[in-house]
Formats: C-alpha cells, structure tokens, sequence
C-alpha cells in the first residue's frame, strides 16, 4: 500500500537543458517542490518561464539532467524508458492543449487505447463509460475530425483519466478552447478529480484558473519564484 502522507510529487534541486550544443538552453534552474496527495496546484507564469516544460518532468517526458523526480513514490531517475512508459500509463493522466488525438481513431477507440495497452481486458467497456462520464455517450464512434474543439478535448480528458491514475497533469488544456467552452472544459477536469481523489497540476496563463487550484507556484526564468498557499472556499 502507498503511503497517504508521502507526496504525491516531489522535485529536488532539478536542472534541465533542452537543445544542443550552442543551441542549448538551461530551462529549469534547481526546481524544488512536493505536491500532497489530492492537491490541485497550478502552475503560473510568463511564457518560456519553463511552465510546461517542469510539466513534462512531473509527467516523465522530459528526463532532468540532475536531481531528484519522485512520482507517487517511484524515483523516475531509475526507470529505464520501457518502466517508465508503463510507470506513466498507470499512474499519471496527460490532458494537452492541443488534444493529441490519433485521427484515425473514433473517440471509443482513441481512449480505449491506452486500456488496451496495459492490457485491460474490458478497455473498450470502461472507455464507453469514460465517455459517458464527460457527455460524449452519443458522439463515441465519431472520428476527431468530426467533433468539435471542445468535443476533442473531452476525449482527450476521458483517456486521461480511463487508467484511473493516481496523477493528472493538465498543460494549457483550456488553449485551443473559446472562452464558454473552456470553462466547461475546467469544471469538467476538477469534478473527475475530486470523484477520483487524483493529483491535480495545471498549467495555465489563467490567474482565475489557478486560482481555483489549492495552491499556486508561479515560476520565472525556471526558478519557482513564490510558492504560496491559497485560501479555498
């Protein structure tokens, strides 16, 4: 059994560079920080303030070049990328901005997939619910070029959360969204993660997004630069 009072994530003195040679850019600058189990956090600030990219970290698509990445109690540093991949399918849901949907997939197909590759006998069951949940029930054997935006992303979400993971990371998920739609889109991430009890990151240019989060850290030029608590009501 985890450990409930263990973080959910936590980073310590984490660097990491992206690019080579001359090219090469130090992204995040000593990165410390432990999310609870169950906590809503986002993440804020200016664009190319490494926002996404300390994301991609938590998630374990980007490897830092040093220090500590510890997801629901696995150091990710000791995986190789076969355990990692199947460390990620199992325990941490990705929503990205721009939906990432396979086009040649219906909706049923596209979040039965990551089912069917943990090898869940019942994927195409438990992705029809999953559908169901985010009121798509209607729009399942539907291609994504055939939904609209909001549409897509509701897929994207119900794949997400289909492998019930312990962690659910959120880049810009409202980006590609009109102002009404990505609203729906936001209460529809926070209702699947209080009925599930997941770990919430988010990542967004929304002050009044991150607000509704239990906590925000903004981060500046890679370094978290305030690390605050907020009020809930």
């Amino acid at each position: 059994m985890s450990d409930k009072s263990a973080p959910a994530i936590e980073l310590r003195d984490v660097h990491l560079s992206l690019g080579r040679a001359a090219a090469r850019v130090h992204i995040l600058k000593g990165v410390s920080l432990s999310l609870a189990a169950g906590e809503a956090t986002g993440l804020v600030g200016p664009s190319g303030s490494g926002k996404s990219t300390l994301l991609m970290t938590m998630a374990g698509l980007e490897r830092p070049d040093s220090g500590l990445v510890k997801v629901a109690g696995q150091d990710l540093g000791q995986l190789g990328e076969d355990g990692l991949a199947v460390f990620r399918g199992r325990q941490i849901g990705i929503v990205f901005q721009s939906f990432h949907l396979v086009p040649t997939m219906t909706a049923r197909e596209n979040v039965a997939l990551p089912l069917e590759l943990a090898g869940a006998d019942d994927a195409f069951a438990r992705a029809e619910a999953e559908l169901r949940n985010v009121g798509l029930g209607d729009r399942m054997d539907h291609y994504p070029a055939q939904l609209s935006g909001g549409e897509q992303q509701r897929v994207a979400i119900a794949r997400a959360v289909a492998p019930d993971p312990a962690i659910l990371v959120a880049d810009e998920p409202t980006g590609n969204l009109d102002e009404s739609t990505g609203r729906s889109i936001v209460d529809l991430i926070f209702a699947l993660r209080r009925e599930r009890g997941a770990t919430l990151v988010l990542v967004t240019h929304d002050l009044s997004l991150a607000a509704a989060c239990d906590r925000t850290v903004h981060l500046r030029a890679g370094r978290i630069e305030v690390d605050a608590d907020l009020a809930v009501a």
